[in-house]
């Protein structure tokens, strides 16, 4: 298994650790189904908000009930894989549940990063008490114009016809 993938169990003292070396950590949470540059873009943007990113990653089930039929297309074992391939991330963790709030608590970042389709205002109230509890900043990337896994997947099934 890659050293970036951690258990949900172990994510805490592995930040921990990271704060009192005094890195600034940055968080970010998504389905990363069917990867493309939109995802890669934003995890690079995030990534430039501190020291390190720590990636959540939502499990399939919870896919499965946010996303629909279908989904995800790939495993979480997958993705997770695929997320800690990249350069600009450095800790993978798989959550089972819809929301991110266990994530953040265990997490603690000092930046919580969500893309163009959420506002502060929109967060989940569970998510946004805790990221108030420890002080996070929150920002807020737009969305990379064209690059959507719905569109993706629009696009393969009319292939088919």
């Amino acid at each position: 298994m890659n050293p970036k993938i951690v258990k949900l169990e172990e994510l805490s003292d592995r930040c921990e650790k990271l704060r009192s070396a005094g890195k600034k950590i940055v968080a970010t949470n998504g389905c990363f189904d069917l990867l493309h540059v939109g995802h890669v873009r934003y995890l690079q943007v995030a990534r430039a908000f501190g020291d390190l990113l720590v990636v959540g990653l939502n499990g399939d089930r919870s896919v499965h009930e946010l996303k629909g039929a279908g989904r995800p297309l790939t495993t979480q074992s997958d993705r997770a894989e695929i997320l800690a391939a990249f350069a600009c991330v450095d800790l993978v963790t798989i959550f089972p549940d819809l929301r991110a709030a266990k994530f953040l608590a265990a997490v603690r970042p000092a930046v919580y990063v969500k893309g163009g389709d959420y506002t502060p205002r929109t967060l989940e109230e569970e998510e946004l008490a805790i990221l108030k509890k420890i002080e996070a900043a929150i920002r807020i990337i737009p969305f990379e114009a064209g690059y959507s896994t719905s569109g993706l997947i629009e696009q393969i099934c009319k292939g088919r016809s």
